[in-house]
């Protein structure tokens, strides 16, 4: 999970680097000379080879930008609306904390396993934050709602919570689980945004999947799970959350930017959801 995290840091830091960059993490590129991966992992644009498709490039530069500006500006609309606390599930070596312009008064929670958050806090140690940041190291299996609240977590308060990449790696029941414990700490006026993959099982299947999966020595079939669950926008709807998604493709065309063949066919069906209560 750890070198999960670092290869989407590699792919902010790509597209950071495009001349057509969506967004501007600085910080991205550090982590990933900080950990020294034993496979090189490309931080900078690097045109694909002749005749070849370069996967890893392909999916890292097109794809990563969008998310990322996507979500960011959902925390943006939240601190217009009035909203000043914010959690992210598996943070993981997201810096939005030092990156955005959080409203004054905001208090961020970044929930994941202590071994990241003490990795990340070591490279921004010099770095700080633009808001009340509080590190919140536990494992999502295990009582994090109770970590969160020792942490000074609010549940009176409107709160924008960010899954973000999170899902694939959560059994249904575990998904379900993870909605049902934000809907509980979910006060009047909350947000929920999630990265919802409706083709995990065919991602899993594709060859171009497989061989960077192969080359990052990562088994994603052991990691992601493809089992059926709730849509998370029909489960938010069903909850009483109003409720939007935003095709992953469609964002980034609003954006001028066009999948690559190989985005589109997978990370480009994703969807982002959003929801508000």
């Amino acid at each position: 999970m750890g070198l999960t995290a670092l290869v989407v840091a590699a792919g902010r830091s790509v597209d950071t680097h495009r001349d057509d960059a969506l967004i501007a993490d600085p910080y991205a590129e550090r982590f990933v000379d900080a950990a020294a991966p034993p496979t090189p992992l490309p931080t900078r644009p690097v045109p694909p080879k002749d005749d070849s498709e370069d996967e890893l490039w392909q999916m890292m530069s097109g794809y990563m930008g969008v998310r990322t500006r996507f979500f960011d500006q959902f925390f943006d609309a939240a601190g217009d609306a009035g909203v000043r606390q914010a959690v992210i599930l598996a943070a993981g070596l997201d810096a939005r904390a030092q990156r955005l312009a959080w409203a004054d008064g905001t208090t961020l929670f970044e929930v994941d396993q202590p071994a990241v958050l003490t990795f990340k806090d070591d490279v921004l140690e010099h770095d700080p934050a633009r808001c009340d940041r509080r590190a919140v190291a536990v494992d999502l299996r295990d009582d994090w709602t109770g970590a969160l609240d020792d942490a000074g977590f609010d549940p009176s308060a409107p709160t924008a919570w960010l899954a973000e990449g999170l899902l694939p790696y959560l059994p249904a029941d575990a998904q379900d689980a993870l909605l049902d414990a934000v809907e509980e700490r979910s006060a009047p006026g909350s947000r929920i945004a999630v990265e919802d993959f409706t083709n995990l099982g065919d991602q899993l299947a594709d060859p171009a999947f497989r061989r960077v999966a192969a080359g990052l020595g990562v088994d994603m079939t052991a990691l992601i799970h493809t089992d059926d669950r709730e849509d998370p926008a029909d489960r938010l709807a069903g909850h009483g959350w109003r409720v939007r998604r935003d095709h992953a493709t469609a964002v980034a065309e609003g954006w001028g930017r066009a999948f690559d063949p190989l985005t589109a066919r997978l990370n480009g069906q994703s969807s982002f959801v959003t929801a508000e209560r």
